[in-house]
């Protein structure tokens, strides 16, 4: 990680956490992740599909926004840039494609 501009990644996680909690905020109307349907919709089913999909969709906004959250904690810790399971350096190339990982990929 010796040559990674570490202000670069930590923006690029900021704008990907803003992206996911807008992304996420527009999913979760009011407590739910499903958009406001009339009752006497015609096809239950179609309704049913798409809460499901907009359930599934949160939960991955979700999960994906505490990966970056969890990133940016540990660029204020320090400890940034190394694998969490052998505590080798991450290589540049892959931190600029997948910011928020926390595994070489040997153990990705």
């Amino acid at each position: 990680m010796a040559t990674t501009d570490t202000s670069k990644l930590r923006a690029d996680l900021e704008t990907e956490r803003t992206d996911l909690s807008r992304q996420l905020s527009e999913l979760e109307k009011d407590g739910s992740a499903a958009p406001d349907f009339d009752e006497n919709f015609a096809d239950s089913g179609q309704v049913a599909a798409e809460q499901n999909e907009n359930l599934t969709l949160a939960a991955n906004f979700r999960d994906q926004l505490a990966e970056v959250e969890a990133a940016l904690r540990r660029l204020d810790a320090g400890t940034y840039g190394y694998c969490e399971v052998c505590a080798t350096a991450i290589t540049d190339v892959r931190l600029e494609a997948m910011p928020a990982t926390r595994f070489c990929i040997d153990h990705a």
